[in-house]
């Protein structure tokens, strides 16, 4: 696994059995992202872009938070590498279900500066229409870490999956305890299948391949395949409900 130094901002790799505890950022992406390749040597123009003042503050909060490596898909993944990618994308889950803390960047949600009613009612409005909910990667990214926090364009906090638990439930309509951390076998595969209805994926087959973390599926990625896949998950869901 490949962490980012939150102090250096360097990429270091880790064996499984020597990962340090790390954060991990959940996000929507942005057209000016940092990739692999330009954060090994980032330009001057890199670290002018959207995409890199968004790690530095992902970064900032970890060592504000105590932790020395964080984890970001854009530019902890090398995607030219398609083996790296393929077993990155099966990692996904047990990666944000490992992380000791996950920060979710709403980049279209504005909090004010000051504390007042009127501007906590603004940015409940803006955050009940964040694209974040609307993302098909980001439901295990809601789902699999024990805590999740939540921060404005601005990196305001605005509050934790914890005390925003009811606002959660009311705009994904996932149940409370599934929010808790209850195992997700408890919930029928319907229900689970219902959870994704209303997301969106820029890739066909990644409407399949987000959710293998919630099924405990592991299946060979194929990009091309288009709606094949989610007929190969359904196929192999079925085949462990049967114990086959």
């Amino acid at each position: 696994m490949r962490l980012l130094d939150s102090s250096t901002l360097k990429l270091k790799w880790f064996l499984t059995e020597h990962i340090p505890a790390y954060a991990i950022l959940s996000h929507t992406w942005g057209d000016d992202e940092v990739t692999f390749n330009d954060m090994t040597n980032p330009s001057e123009r890199v670290q002018e872009t959207a995409g890199y003042r968004k790690i530095k503050a992902c970064c900032q909060q970890a060592v504000a938070d105590g932790f020395d490596y964080v984890w970001v898909d854009t530019c902890c993944i090398n995607k030219a590498n398609h083996a790296e990618l393929s077993d990155a994308i099966k990692s996904m889950y047990r990666w944000y279900r490992s992380a000791a803390k996950c920060y979710v960047y709403l980049s279209d949600v504005s909090a004010e500066t000051h504390a007042s009613d009127q501007s906590q009612h603004l940015w409940e409005l803006a955050f009940r229409k964040s694209r974040w909910f609307t993302r098909g990667w980001t439901l295990q990214e809601l789902l699999a870490p024990a805590s999740v926090e939540f921060f404005s364009q601005e990196g305001q906090l605005l509050g934790s999956k914890k005390t925003l638990e009811g606002l959660v439930h009311k705009i994904t309509k996932i149940p409370v305890p599934a929010l808790r951390e209850e195992p997700m076998s408890h919930f029928s595969v319907d229900e689970r299948l219902e959870w994704t209805m209303e997301r969106n994926t820029k890739r066909v087959e990644d409407k399949a391949y987000c959710l293998l973390g919630l099924f405990g599926i592991f299946m060979p990625l194929m990009y091309g395949e288009g709606e094949n896949a989610t007929w190969r998950l359904k196929e192999e869901i079925s085949k462990r409900s049967q114990g086959m």
